[in-house]
């Protein structure tokens, strides 16, 4: 189901299980439009925690599967480290240029963090799941599998053969315009362009851990973002 092999199911699983319980949620979302019941009417706020769960309890199964090939000089790690952090933050410039430098209206409606009451341990519960899949989850399962994974396996089926940052024209723009249909239209041209910059990444640092960072940066600073701005159609 995900995947041939174990290897393949370690890089695909967690990406996998995200999608699946992405589109339970918004079968629900569909067929229970107008419900009373928060659970119907508003699933994101059940789906994303259990998209945190499943899809982190699916990369910890398969973590030792994954290649983590970590630089051995604490130069070249720090090098590509400042590299991943500065794609990060200009990933995070291109998704909030439109409404902080193009006058595009502000994105108020997504998940709010106060759905269940504003202080308190539920409002602590809810934020902190969301920064949870936000920070950690998202940025290691979808590097993990578009970057890990399909960046070789486009190079060659047995992509475990395909060095990690391996560079083909082909999977560089396969995986550049997937990544995008991933998102919402909205996001279209932001994710094109983070896109090319993880792949980018990803080729000259040969080091997936480069990638997550890089995402996890990018993600982190726009949950600040939101948060400082309320635009919670952002996340």
């Amino acid at each position: 189901m995900f995947g041939a092999t174990s290897r393949e199911k370690a890089y695909i699983a967690p990406f996998l299980g995200f999608l699946l319980i992405a589109a339970l949620g918004e079968a629900v979302a569909h067929f229970c439009d107008g419900a009373a019941f928060w659970m119907a009417s508003a699933p994101r706020y059940w789906v994303f925690p259990l998209q945190t769960v499943v899809s982190g309890a699916l990369l910890a199964q398969g973590w030792r599967l994954v290649e983590w090939r970590f630089p051995r000089h604490w130069l070249l790690a720090f090098a590509q480290g400042a590299l991943a952090f500065a794609i990060g933050a200009i990933a995070l410039a291109l998704w909030i240029a439109p409404q902080e430098w193009l006058g595009q209206p502000p994105r108020r409606e997504g998940f709010d963090p106060e759905f269940f009451g504003a202080f308190g341990w539920p409002y602590a519960l809810n934020l902190g799941m969301r920064f949870l899949r936000l920070v950690i989850v998202v940025p290691f399962i979808e590097e993990v599998f578009w970057r890990g994974f399909l960046l070789r396996y486009l190079i060659d089926g047995d992509f475990a053969r395909v060095p990690f940052g391996t560079f083909s024209w082909k999977s560089f723009i396969i995986v550049t315009l997937a990544f995008c249909a991933e998102h919402a239209p909205p996001d279209w041209p932001a994710a094109l362009a983070t896109g090319i910059l993880y792949n980018f990444l990803a080729c000259r640092t040969r080091n997936l851990a480069a990638c997550v960072f890089a995402h996890a940066v990018t993600n982190l600073m726009l949950g600040i973002y939101v948060l400082h701005t309320r635009q919670w159609g952002f996340w």
